[in-house]
This record gives structure tokens, C-alpha cells and sequence, in this order.
């Protein structure tokens, strides 16, 4: 016995010996602190990252270890740690340089695939907000609606609609919209200036116990600027009369705080041959303070509002007889206007060098009313199907989130976890479908009302490391309660429904080698039903689960050469459906998916930027017969990809791809909606330091696609008898535009 407590004193010891560390203050040339700088070490797979203060700390040090040091936009550094040096403070200053790939460096997170798009998104100007969504490899958006709504989304088999199934945010405000009324978690994007996007984190799946409604094929955050470093004013212009202005300017600027203010106008009567008539307008103001040592704060508020007609959905039948053209319409009295003004803090508090609080905090104000015609003349042969669906919502929501980083003597050991509360409330009145004529008289209403919604959540998350493993399990705990008063009853009645859900994930690393990692990830993730829907009590559920696993790996066989893949099974409890001819989502059965995912980010050379997503996937129906259980429109084989130019003798640009393969439109595949194959280009040029110009093609090769199709059921004017076919939105011709930009 007093061997083995021996052994143990002995083993305590020689943890207490050997358990070195370093730690630092990691600067820039103007001796900033820079945050998010990731420091790894190369022998034993640890790693840290810089917090608000630019300090890190950095366990399981050894004499001749090599430290990697890197950050975007940061030339790398590495150091080979020295007798002298264990234990001690190293403060680090890195120089700017041009983005790279080698300076992302394969760690143990989760979501370590967002740093690579990041790359893209500083060597590829974005062209606008909705854009930057491509960035997530396998995504593929289409606009159907005169470019004033939402786009459609499809990820890993779903056709996602405006956003039923991914959960989408902009430095922390929610974007999804629930109980929306055009359609569940609907997320519009176009309120954000494309010039201000800074990165971008994403994850597909559902695995992020700090992601809570709609994230089922996965979530997306936005992160904008907190400061410019000079002012910008840009003007494009091309055809189809548009119009672009963008400008960014500095109000103040201190040791400890900055403030700007950007604005976006964008004008134009696009490809149509009635034309849009399309504006939109966006505003934003942000105050950053950082004290460098334990506190930031961030203030903003932003306003948008856009108007436009729009030509709507086409029926194939109608151009093959030549009634319209392929850019006709058979109503062309549709589009809409919509607004939305946001308010929000981000405030981080550095308690200590293990302890932080980071918190947010908003009140959004939103308005819309979109008129919308799907069917033509199947439901009234003499004023048309016209619809209109309007809404006005307020949003407030809070969340705080604790993060505590442990200091074990065992120094092969880092353990860490995020504690996090918070809610959202939507406000939702006057909550309107209606039949309308020339988007002026109400023929009659078909729902009105008001709801209340309000999503309370929980969650913990914890990150546990043991040499060359890490273990993330993660915990949500989400409560809704749902209202709905229906104007359209004679009695006044409030209709209310809650419910509670909780919703395990866990993920696992497994760091093969300091090039190689291979993950496995299990999780619940959820979308919630429409209150509308909730409180009716029609039997569906309330807050369907959806169960996600991966498995996959990311290889860097070469500093500038990454490769990523993985297998992947979905099994969603319910699937929300398209009908056209009520213009609404609604739920129906279970489904499943699976399929995989490949891609590859190589850079030739200092300039030259290859890459290129492949995504299959196989969709279906768990509660139909075979050969019926199609998901329609849900994409099967999709690829993205672009060569990027980079700073090259004053030149940057790129020539990007997007390919979807054919799919079902229907449950039995009898109709099929048409793939196609789009190729983009840019190119701009810096005259000075200051001025830049610049040319972007929309469809290069000027090919003849259809953006969004639906398989729905028609009828026209002059026809006595409906037919279910293909409908569609015509994707955009070749689309030039030039530009001019300049900064001071």
C-alpha cells in the first residue's frame, strides 16, 4: 500500500514538474490586441485562442515544441519553445499580410470548415447579403419573387423554402421569422450591406447545443464589422436599369472606440418584360468601444425597407404556346414592399484570463405585405387567384452566455464549457391571407389575426481534450408558448398551446495527426410548427425533432491544400410542405435523409485560389409506398465551385460555378424540375491605392435556366380545364454591371 501511495506522490510530482505553460499578449503593428488569434501546438494537438485582450494561455508545453501562431489576414508565425521559455509570458506582435490558406490551421472545433470559407470571402468580393449563403458548401438559393423577397434555400436535401430547416442570425439577432406569413422560419436576409460582412460561421446538422430553432440541416451566423479602416463610396450600374450605391464613412475614431455609419440603394427594373420597379434602401450606424484589457461593447441599429413588382411564377405551357415570353408574366400585378429596423448590443466581459460573459440583446420592428399569384384562375375564373399575405412583428430577445476555461495540473488535459439563457418574444399582429384583385380591392379574407410566440431556452455545452481526442458534449433545454387570437370568429377568443423540448448533441474529434481530423457528430435539433397550426390542434406536432449524425474528415496534405468529406443521415419527424394553391407551407409526415459531401480549397499560388464543393443526397418519404415517396424539389446532386485572382498586379475577380441536377417537382417523380449549370465571372482592378474599377456577369454563357420551378396546378384565363405542370421563375440572362469604388 504505501508503494502504490508512493507512486502516486511520484506521478502528482512529475505532473507538477513537467506541466509547463506559456502565455502571452498577442499584438499588431500599431500594438492593438488582435482577438481570435489561434495559437497551436504542434507536437501535442493543444490550442488557444486570444480573447478581448489579445491574451492566451497555452498548457502541456514542452522544451522544443512548435508553436503555430495565425490568424486571417496575419502572416504566420511559428516558435520552437525554449528551455527558458516554459513557463514564462511571451508577448507576440504579427504583421498584416494577404489571406491565405496557410494560415488557417487544423484544430479540434466542430466547425473549423467556416475558417476555410472565410478565405473565400476575403480573396471573393460578395455581391450581395443573400450571396454570401453559397459560401456554405452544398447551398444553393433562388430568387422567385422580383429579388424584394426572400430566396429560397436548399441544403443536404431539403428544400428549405425561405428557412424552415436552418437557422440563420447576423451578429447574434435572429433572422428566421416563425409563424411568418408567407412561410415558417421565414429569413430575409437583404438587410444586410453586403461591403460590412466580415466572416462568416457556419455548421451543417444539428449539433451546436447554443443553435436552437430550425437548425436541423444545419445554422449560418453573419458576423459584419465592428470598425472600417476607411471610409468607401462605390456606385455600379448595368443593365436591365440597375443601380447601386454603396457608401461607408467614420464618424468618430479614438484609442478605445469608433464609430460608422453605411448606407445601400439599389434600384432596378430588372429582366422582366414588365419591369419591377424594384428599391431598396438600407441604413446602418454602429458605436464600438474596447478597452484592450476586459470589455468590449458593441452598439447598432439598421433600417431597410424595399418595394417591387414582381412577374411571378410562369406556366411552362404558356411560353411553349407562345402566349408570354420566357420574361412574360400572366400576372404581373404581383410583388410587394417590406421593412425592418433592428436595435442590438453585443457586450463580451473578460472576468479573468478562465472566465468571460458574453451578451446580446435586441428589438427588431418589421413590416410586410407580399401579393402573390400561383395559380391564375384555378379558384376564381373571373378576378384570378391573386393572394395577399401581409404581417407587422415585433422582436425583443436577450441571451448571456458564461464561458469557463479550466487550469489542470494534468497537463494532457484542457477542459472548458459555454452556460447560456436567453428568449425571444414575437409580437405578430394583423396577420393576413386574403384574396385580392390588382393588389388593390379584398375579395375576401381568408385568416386574420394575432400571435404571440415566446421561445425560452437554455443549453450547455462542454469542450473536453485528452491528447489527441476532444469530446463535446452539449445539452438544450427550449420552451415555447404559443397564442393565437382569430379576428375572422365571432367571439373573442385567445387560443394557446405550449410545449417543452430538449435536445442532446455530441460531437467527436479525433486529431489523427496534426494534418489530419476525424470527426463523428450525433444531435437533436428542432423546427418549430406554425402557431397557427399549434394552436388549431390539427394532431401535428408542435416541435417536430429532427435527429442528425456525420461522419467525416478534413486532410491538409499541403499547407495551402485542404480536403473535407463526410457521410451524413437526417431523420426529420416532419416535413413542411408547398401549396401553391393557398400560397402556405404546411406539415405532413416523417422523412429521411442521407448522403455525402466532398470538397476541396487548394491555392496554387500566393494569387490563385481554386475551389470546389460535390454534395449527393438522397431524399424520400419514410410513410409512402415506394416510387411515391419522393420529396419534391429536394435537390439530389449539387456542385459549387470558383478560380479566384487575388491581388495580382492590381487585379482581382473570379469565374464561379453552380450546378443543380434534375429533380422530383412531385411524390412520384412524374414531373421533374429542370437542372441547370450558371457560370458567373468578376474582375476589378486597383488604378491607385485609393480607386478601383470593376466589371461583374451574371450567367456568362448566357444560358437558359429556371431558377425556382414548382409542380402545381394551373389554369388560365381561356382554359376550361386545369393542368398540373411545371411552373417557373426564369433565371437571369447575362447580367453586366461596371463599378467604381473609391476609399480614403
Amino acid at each position: 500500500m504505501k508503494q502504490i501511495i508512493l507512486s502516486f506522490v511520484l506521478l502528482a510530482l512529475c505532473n507538477t514538474v513537467f506541466a509547463h505553460e506559456i502565455n502571452g499578449t498577442i499584438t499588431n503593428e500599431n500594438n492593438k490586441p488582435i482577438e481570435g488569434v489561434n495559437i497551436y501546438n504542434q507536437n501535442t494537438g493543444g490550442y488557444a485562442y486570444t480573447n478581448v485582450s489579445g491574451y492566451y494561455e497555452l498548457d502541456d508545453i514542452s522544451e522544443g515544441d512548435v508553436i503555430i501562431i495565425s490568424g486571417l489576414g496575419y502572416e504566420k508565425q511559428e516558435l520552437i519553445i525554449l528551455n527558458s521559455q516554459l513557463d514564462a509570458t511571451i508577448n507576440i506582435v504579427l504583421q498584416i499580410s494577404s489571406v491565405s490558406l496557410d494560415q488557417v490551421v487544423l484544430v479540434s472545433k466542430a466547425n473549423v470548415l467556416s475558417q476555410f470559407a472565410n478565405v473565400e470571402i476575403k480573396t471573393n468580393p460578395i455581391k450581395s447579403a443573400q450571396e454570401i449563403l453559397r459560401k456554405v458548401p452544398g447551398l444553393i438559393i433562388g430568387q422567385h419573387a422580383g429579388g424584394g423577397k426572400a430566396e429560397q434555400i436548399f441544403l443536404r436535401g431539403f428544400d428549405i423554402d425561405h428557412g424552415t430547416d436552418i437557422a440563420i442570425s447576423t451578429d447574434g439577432i435572429p433572422v428566421n421569422l416563425p409563424s411568418h406569413a408567407h412561410g415558417q422560419g421565414y429569413a430575409d436576409l437583404h438587410f444586410v450591406i453586403p461591403e460590412i460582412i466580415d466572416n462568416i460561421d457556419f455548421g451543417k446538422g444539428p449539433y451546436y447545443a447554443d443553435k436552437g430553432n430550425f437548425n436541423t440541416a444545419g445554422y449560418i451566423e453573419l458576423n459584419t464589422k465592428k470598425s472600417i479602416e476607411d471610409n468607401l463610396i462605390k456606385i455600379e450600374a448595368g443593365d436591365f436599369n440597375t443601380l447601386r450605391s454603396v457608401n461607408l464613412f467614420k464618424i468618430s475614431e479614438s484609442e478605445h472606440s469608433s464609430a460608422f455609419i453605411a448606407s445601400e440603394l439599389v434600384l432596378t427594373d430588372g429582366v422582366f418584360d414588365s419591369p419591377q420597379n424594384f428599391n431598396r434602401l438600407n441604413i446602418l450606424g454602429r458605436y464600438n468601444f474596447n478597452n484592450y484589457e476586459d470589455e468590449e461593447l458593441t452598439l447598432s441599429f439598421s433600417h431597410f425597407q424595399s418595394r417591387w413588382d414582381a412577374s411571378g411564377q410562369i406556366p411552362t405551357r404558356a411560353v411553349e404556346q407562345g402566349i408570354i415570353g420566357r420574361f412574360g408574366a400572366i400576372d404581373d400585378t404581383e410583388g410587394g414592399n417590406t421593412s425592418r429596423s433592428n436595435i442590438w448590443v453585443n457586450h463580451t466581459k473578460q472576468l479573468d484570463e478562465h472566465q468571460r460573459i458574453k451578451s446580446k440583446a435586441f428589438i427588431s420592428k418589421y413590416d410586410f405585405e407580399l401579393y402573390s399569384n400561383f395559380t391564375f384562375f384555378l379558384e376564381d375564373p373571373i378576378n384570378g387567384d391573386q393572394i395577399k399575405q401581409k404581417e407587422n412583428r415585433t422582436i425583443i430577445g436577450a441571451e448571456s452566455v458564461y464561458n469557463r476555461t479550466f487550469h489542470i495540473e494534468d497537463h494532457d488535459i484542457q477542459l472548458s464549457f459555454d452556460a447560456g439563457v436567453g428568449f425571444r418574444y414575437d409580437d405578430v399582429n394583423d396577420v393576413e391571407l386574403s384574396r385580392t384583385k390588382n393588389r388593390k380591392e379584398t375579395l375576401e379574407r381568408i385568416a386574420f389575426g394575432d400571435i404571440d410566440e415566446l421561445n425560452g431556452y437554455t443549453f450547455l455545452s462542454g469542450n473536453f481534450k485528452s491528447k489527441k481526442w476532444t469530446l463535446n458534449p452539449g445539452l438544450r433545454l427550449d420552451y415555447f408558448k404559443f397564442n393565437y387570437v382569430n379576428f375572422l370568429t365571432d367571439d373573442y377568443e385567445t387560443l394557446g398551446e405550449s410545449d417543452v423540448i430538449v435536445s442532446p448533441k455530441f460531437n467527436t474529434i479525433f486529431a489523427a495527426s496534426k494534418d489530419l481530423q476525424l470527426f463523428a457528430k450525433l444531435g437533436y435539433g428542432f423546427h418549430s410548427n406554425d402557431a397557427r397550426v399549434v394552436t388549431a390542434n390539427t394532431g401535428e406536432e408542435t416541435l417536430p425533432h429532427a435527429f442528425g449524425a456525420d461522419l467525416g474528415a478534413i486532410f491538409k496534405p499541403a499547407d495551402r491544400l485542404v480536403l473535407n468529406t463526410s457521410l451524413w443521415y437526417l431523420l426529420s419527424e416532419q416535413e413542411f410542405v408547398y401549396v401553391g394553391d393557398a400560397g402556405v407551407v404546411e406539415p405532413s409526415g416523417e422523412s429521411k435523409r442521407y448522403g455525402i459531401d466532398f470538397g476541396f480549397r487548394y491555392q496554387i499560388t500566393d494569387w490563385l485560389f481554386l475551389n470546389s464543393d460535390v454534395n449527393y443526397t438522397i431524399a424520400r418519404s419514410t410513410e409512402e409506398l415506394d416510387g411515391q415517396d419522393y420529396i419534391p424539389l429536394a435537390p439530389d446532386f449539387t456542385s459549387t465551385g470558383a478560380l479566384t485572382v487575388n491581388n495580382l498586379n492590381g487585379f482581382s475577380g473570379s469565374l464561379s460555378y453552380r450546378f443543380v441536377d434534375d429533380r422530383p417537382a412531385n411524390e412520384d417523380n412524374s414531373i421533374v424540375a429542370d437542372g441547370y449549370f450558371v457560370t458567373d465571372f468578376n474582375i476589378n482592378y486597383n488604378l491607385t491605392k485609393s480607386l478601383e474599377i470593376g466589371v461583374a456577369v451574371e450567367n456568362l454563357f448566357d444560358v437558359e435556366w429556371n431558377e425556382t420551378q414548382f409542380a402545381t396546378e394551373t389554369r388560365l384565363f381561356n382554359e376550361t380545364e386545369s393542368v398540373e405542370e411545371i411552373t417557373y421563375t426564369p433565371g437571369t440572362p447575362f447580367f453586366l454591371r461596371g463599378k467604381i469604388s473609391f476609399t480614403f
